[in-house]
């Protein structure tokens, strides 16, 4: 490395962000950019470790350890030190496609990775990341690069979340011509509609769209494959067809009072309130108000804290997230050992806006939901929970068992279910035939991609399931170099 005494010359530091009782005033980014100086002084403490966890993703213990995309990060941070920012970003296309998503929303697990978060905190990998990206297209770098040759071969590819995207991105550099099929009014997927705004610009993700379509990629938006258009005419009319169409089924709440208005998953909540801002700035009213209602969330993930923040801007009474689990701890467990992904308590940015605004963090942890209340109009009005530990049952395993006298009553207009997701739909695998995993996903190997249909590719989480951002990307790239291979006997994609 440049620096080979970074890591103890420089503390991590990352820049400030917008004071969070300010911030939930509006839908905009909230993070402030790092200065060069502070960036260099950041990438010289990555450290000559000699074999660095943090760019080679592997899954232990349940989690992602390291970056699923492979990313050359010790060689951009030493870049970032000396610099050499146009090489830098350079380094980063190799293996990411879309830096600037991942730099914004990733949770980042080569941080937990990092070999200098052994005994100090961990280099600011993340924030080098999105600043790299970030200054390429401000110094115009990143343009489009149209492929000069042309295979002729023709790709569908359904979906154009992360991994739709990136296939799409890497069949149409191999020369194919590809389509991009879309059911929303946008192009995004999860990107656009499942991350809220604050977290995630939705012009960057336009951005990038539309730089794909200058290369020559088509997008259909407004279509949905299975229901508008058959799947069995893609196989007609396309040389391969590659499935990215995510894990969109999300998990319900069966319960008493479940029928209730004011009770909805959050990706229709997430969804309406992004298409609502960006088509009229809420003016339209179509989405779920929670203005002056008492939320509660169920579910304690990501999905979770886009619901707390989306909720504290539009004005909610309060807002509580149940989580069923322990509250982590606040180091990292035995059990947990570097490099796994760190399971310790942490304040996301949702909690932390509620924290400042209400003074405390809105989950509550070991917490289950019991019945639904309404009024007599059949509006929701409250809901009944008991308190649960984590006990082994006579084959050792561990369940939640409810604490009798622990039962409680919390007030509620509006409750939103984030407690992930199932799987996909399975129009399109019924209509193509394609065989499905024990989880109802697609069937189709990691590293290969192929279904039991000639000519037909599943990636992301529709093969997978419910998974991170940097996954999908990986899945799609790694399906569109199978794709690839299958189209033409062989493929120099990555």
């Amino acid at each position: 490395m440049g620096k080979s005494t970074g890591f103890m010359e420089f503390r991590r530091e990352l820049p400030p962000e917008a004071d969070p009782a300010d911030r939930i005033r509006h839908w905009q980014e909230f993070q402030s950019k790092a200065s060069e100086e502070q960036l260099r002084d950041q990438g010289a403490r990555c450290m000559d470790c000699g074999i660095p966890f943090c760019h080679t993703g592997q899954i232990i213990n349940g989690m992602a350890a390291g970056c699923p995309v492979n990313n050359l990060i010790p060689e951009w941070n030493d870049l970032v030190y000396r610099g050499l920012w146009r090489q830098a970003l350079d380094r980063l296309h190799q293996t990411n496609n879309f830096p600037e998503f991942t730099g914004r929303v990733c949770p980042a697990p080569c941080e937990g990775s990092c070999t200098v978060g052994l005994y100090d905190p961990p280099v600011t990998i993340k924030n080098i990341e999105k600043a790299i990206v970030d200054k390429g297209f401000a110094e115009g770098w990143i343009v489009p690069e149209p492929p000069t040759v042309r295979t002729g071969k023709r790709v569908a590819v359904i979906g154009s979340g992360p991994s739709g995207l990136a296939c799409a991105a890497q069949l149409n550099k191999a020369g194919h011509l590809v389509t991009v099929y879309e059911r929303a009014d946008r192009v995004g997927g999860l990107l656009m509609y499942g991350i809220p705004n604050m977290k995630l610009d939705k012009k960057t993700v336009e951005r990038r769209v539309e730089l794909l379509r200058r290369e020559g990629v088509t997008f259909v938006t407004g279509t949905e494959i299975g229901k508008d258009i058959p799947a069995s005419r893609l196989l007609e009319e396309f040389d391969a067809i590659v499935m990215c169409g995510g894990a969109t089924k999300g998990r319900d709440l069966p319960i008493e009072g479940r029928e209730l208005k004011g009770i909805h998953l959050a990706m229709e909540f997430l969804h309406k309130n992004t298409k609502s801002l960006l088509d009229s700035e809420h003016a339209d009213g179509q989405y779920l108000f929670a203005e002056g209602k008492d939320v509660i969330v169920i579910g304690g993930g990501d999905t979770g804290t886009d619901c707390v923040g989306t909720s504290l801007r539009h004005g909610c009474g309060s807002v509580t997230q149940f989580e069923i689990m322990a509250k982590p701890p606040e180091t990292r467990a035995a059990s947990n050992p570097w490099p796994q992904f760190p399971r310790v308590y942490k304040l996301d940015y949702g909690q932390e806006e509620a924290k400042a605004l209400y003074g405390s963090d809105p989950r509550q942890y070991m917490i289950s939901t019991k019945r639904f209340v309404g009024d007599e109009e059949g509006n929701l009005k409250e809901l009944h929970t008991v308190g649960m530990e984590w006990k082994a049952d006579a084959n050792g395993r561990f369940g939640p068992v409810e604490v009798p006298g622990t039962e409680q009553v919390w007030p509620a207009q509006l409750v939103l279910l984030a407690m992930g997701f199932l799987g996909p739909e399975s129009t399109v695998l019924d209509q193509l035939g394609v065989e499905k995993d024990e989880r109802s996903n697609a069937k189709a190997e990691y590293g290969k991609y192929a279904t039991n249909v000639k000519g037909v590719f599943a990636a992301g989480d529709m093969r997978r399931g419910q998974s991170l951002v940097v996954w999908a990307i990986n899945e799609g790239r790694e399906a569109a170099r199978e794709c690839d291979r299958y189209l033409t006997g062989d493929t120099l994609l990555p």
